[in-house]
């Protein structure tokens, strides 16, 4: 979907929602540029501040990263936004489906640069 001009045309899609809150503890500025880190990987976006974020919860959406060498889509890769799984850890599991853990990955918060 990313790679269809129309779909990604208007604000940016992919940003990190935030509490004001925690951004202003973190010295993160609404629409600067942010990292999130985990034990296993850190990414770059906007952030956007949100009242309906709960304090010391981030939203980032999933889909996005279309920045490889090999992407082979023209659109996307001009948007190509942050790669969420790269903050997955590998050794963290759902007991029940015995599948990755895509969400409720702890993170931490800082300006870019």
């Amino acid at each position: 979907m990313h790679n269809v001009p129309n779909l990604v045309s208007g604000p940016e899609g992919c940003t990190v929602l935030v509490n004001p809150d925690d951004a202003e503890r973190c010295g993160v500025a609404d629409g600067q540029r942010a990292v999130l880190s985990s034990k296993r990987g850190s990414i770059e976006l906007t952030a956007v501040h949100s009242e309906a974020m709960m304090p010391g919860v981030v939203s980032v959406p999933h889909g996005w990263g279309h920045d490889g060498e090999e992407t082979e889509m023209n659109v996307a890769s001009a948007h190509a936004g942050a790669n969420v799984n790269l903050l997955g850890d590998t050794e963290r599991v759902d007991e029940i489906s015995g599948t990755a853990v895509l969400n409720g990955i702890p993170v931490e918060l800082s300006a870019a640069g």
